[in-house]
């Protein structure tokens, strides 16, 4: 596999957190034998995990709480912003490897 095309298929794992959170990667890395195009896929099957984990623990944090409005609105901080972290982090590793 030619090096710039490793290169696109490592980012595009990255960027997919926008259009196929999980099946893109999941599919590189069942696809190819490359092992830095495989350990791309890996890393960013692994972070965009992380939001689909936050969202359903945040929403039970404000159901056992009954909705309250100091649990929701913390909730809401820390489970959003470490997502907005995640999606950043994405998008710079994703940078990272189409420059490198």
């Amino acid at each position: 596999m030619k090096e710039g095309s490793k290169k696109a298929i490592s980012a595009l794992c990255y960027f997919s957190l926008f259009f196929a959170p999980f099946l893109f990667p999941i599919a590189v890395y069942l696809i190819t034998d490359e092992p830095e195009v495989m350990e791309h896929a890996k890393r960013s099957f692994l972070s965009h995990l992380f939001p689909i984990i936050a969202v359903p623990l945040g929403i039970i944090i404000i159901f056992e709480t009954q909705y309250h409005l100091v649990a929701i609105i913390i909730s809401a901080l820390i489970f959003g912003s470490l997502t907005l972290i995640v999606m950043i982090w994405n998008i710079v590793k994703g940078i990272k490897v189409i420059v490198s």
